[in-house]
């Protein structure tokens, strides 16, 4: 069982995970938010890009899948959980990164901030030794 710290860290993890999956739901659907994503170029989505906002959509479930079960709020594969959160910290960071690089002020000073934070918390759970 993880520790309590790491149990708060993983579930602010997901909440973030799932709440930007939310969000990139929302861009593929068509909601015209597309300035604050994917560099920032359009209101709405092109096709494409509407695609790839799905599918992240479903990778960031899944991240917050992982990052819960390496916190300990269900069994399964300690290893697959433990890799997958050191993994997603570095993802997140380097997120952040393409983030805080991008024309969109949206991604600099909301998506940017985000993912650093979540990448953060994910290390705060990968760390955990419990």
């Amino acid at each position: 069982m993880a520790s309590s710290i790491a149990r708060v860290a993983g579930l602010a993890a997901a909440i973030g995970l799932a709440g930007t999956a939310a969000f990139q739901l929302l861009l593929a659907l068509g909601v015209p938010w597309g300035r604050a994503a994917w560099g920032g170029a359009h209101n709405r989505l092109p096709a494409a890009l509407r695609v790839a906002s799905a599918l992240s959509a479903g990778v960031l479930l899944i991240a917050a899948f992982v990052v819960l079960g390496r916190a300990g709020y269900w069994g399964g594969s300690a290893g697959l959980f433990r890799w997958g959160t050191w993994a997603l910290v570095g993802l997140l960071a380097f997120s952040a990164l393409g983030n805080f690089a991008s024309s969109s002020r949206w991604e600099k000073f909301l998506l940017g901030p985000v993912a650093i934070s979540v990448s953060l918390l994910c290390l705060i759970v990968a760390l955990d030794r419990s």
